[in-house]
């Protein structure tokens, strides 16, 4: 695979440029083919020697595949998983790659995954401007998420599901009997089925689903949050929250949930050290709960990317951009550091967990396996996602056709041949003699919209071919 075929990104640490063009090598290893014998037909994401595929690999995989210019697509995974819906709307969370058929344990007999593919097809649409996929998607999650209103939805209109759904295996939530953070999830699912309806201007099934999310929404925050702690909290059996912080306690954020003042309490809690101000952010449980693990020993305190970047995706949300890139170049730093304990950044291995403290894998003693090697369904979201969108800072809406640059202030940075379906862009910035110039190149036009934060915002339609901006000038 040639590594210039997918776009590529100047930073002024090469060592993140270095590690964002490997990530791109190893995936190749995690593209792979089922067959005649298998029970999976055509190309999957998968972690490498998985016995299944997962759908929570198939949904977080979506959100950097999207950006490898069409070489590995996004959307086949997710197919592979509508492709076995039931007829009574239930899609399972693993298929064996042996044989199909579906995986499922005794904790979790209907074999329920994360709700989240509506968050990925939307993701999707803005980097492919396919509407007609959004149309044959709509269908699938309405049933999708009538299965499991019909299984899982309580009277109260609360979700109850086995709490290893949520992934967070051992993570300390006492006897909380609905799961703050699947409950969450369904409300972002109905919030982003929402948004797929409008697409479609379907204003029936749009309106339907937003007020299943403002309904949700409102069961979340009079039973969920505590005004005290300034936090969201699962429940137990009888509504009584069970106040233990995990770092499921930002899904909120995601699910633009909380009002700004309570979003600010939970932020704020992002830069304490008796919180979740670690210097590797974020751990998964609160540094002052009884039973974190500076090791890391699992979710009792375990860095994991895939949620440090669900809580800078919800950063975004409440327009904290210089918090969340600050988070994103930190967690990245500490993601280098700990491949080799020399300095090496060449050699060593990326990680599915980390310490929360310095640098290096987490440990979890008496479990070798852990933490995995390689796990790029939790890497490659800070190697890829978070360098273009948060550390370079570039937002891609297709259909809208808009390009929007959110930095801090101005560096030596950008991307080069980035793919917009038929429409390759480069965007870079450089200091000339003439001050800090903007070069651009295109084959169509798209409006840039360039927010130096606290400075300058200024939206420009940018003409096919190459140009230059001067910043002083704008």
């Amino acid at each position: 695979m040639i590594k210039h075929d997918f776009p590529k990104i100047y930073f002024y640490d090469q060592d993140f440029v270095d590690i964002y063009d490997k990530t791109w090598a190893w995936i190749e290893d995690c593209w792979n083919s089922g067959g005649e014998k298998s029970g999976i037909e055509g190309k999957f994401f998968s972690y490498q020697g998985a016995p299944a595929v997962y759908q929570s690999d198939a949904i977080f995989s979506s959100f950097f595949l999207v950006y490898s210019n069409r070489i590995y697509q996004a959307h086949p995974t997710l197919d592979l998983f509508y492709s076995r819906q039931e007829p009574n709307g239930a899609i399972r969370c693993a298929y064996s790659i042996k044989n199909g058929a579906p995986v499922v344990d005794r904790d979790n007999p209907e074999g329920l995954g994360i709700p989240l593919f509506a968050w990925a097809e939307f993701n999707i649409y803005h980097k492919s401007a396919n509407k007609k996929r959004v149309r044959d998607v709509l269908l699938i999650l309405q049933k999708y998420t009538e299965w499991i209103d019909s299984v899982f939805k309580k009277p109260n209109g609360l979700y109850r599901v086995p709490f290893s759904v949520t992934g967070m295996s051992n993570s300390p939530r006492g006897n909380a009997y609905y799961a703050m953070d699947f409950n969450v999830m369904m409300a972002i699912n109905m919030l982003y089925m929402s948004a797929l309806a409008d697409i479609l201007n379907d204003k029936e099934t749009s309106f339907q689903f937003k007020r299943q999310y403002f309904s949700l929404k409102t069961r979340i925050n009079s039973l969920m949050w505590d005004a005290e702690a300034g936090f969201y909290f699962d429940i137990d059996k009888h509504e009584k929250r069970v106040k233990i912080k995990t770092i499921a306690g930002y899904w909120p954020l995601l699910a633009e949930i909380p009002n700004d003042q309570k979003a600010e309490q939970l932020i704020d809690k992002l830069s304490d050290p008796k919180f979740f101000g670690t210097s590797h952010p974020f751990p998964s449980l609160a540094v002052c709960e009884k039973a974190f693990d500076e090791t890391g020993k699992g979710y009792l305190g375990s860095v994991y990317p895939h949620l440090t970047f669900m809580v800078i995706k919800g950063l975004e949300r409440y327009q904290r951009w210089d918090l969340a890139r600050e988070c994103a170049i930190r967690h990245l730093y500490f993601m280098l550091d700990s491949m080799n304990p020399d300095g090496n950044h060449h050699k060593g291995n990326l990680w599915e967990a980390y310490l929360p403290k310095k640098e290096g894998p987490a440990k979890w003693k008496g479990k070798p396996e852990f933490p995995r090697a390689q796990y790029l369904t939790y890497d490659a979201l800070s190697t890829i996602v978070l360098t273009i969108e948060n550390i370079v800072g570039l937002f891609i809406s297709l259909p809208r056709k808009t390009v929007d640059w959110i930095i801090p202030n101005l560096e030596i940075m950008g991307v080069e041949n980035l793919s917009l379906k038929k429409n390759m862009i480069t965007i870079l910035s450089n200091k000339s003699g003439r001050g800090w110039e903007i070069h651009m190149e295109s084959e169509k036009l798209y409006y840039f919209t360039i927010n130096i934060l606290g400075k300058k915002k200024k939206t420009l339609p940018i003409p096919s071919g190459k140009c230059s901006m001067l910043i002083d000038k704008l």
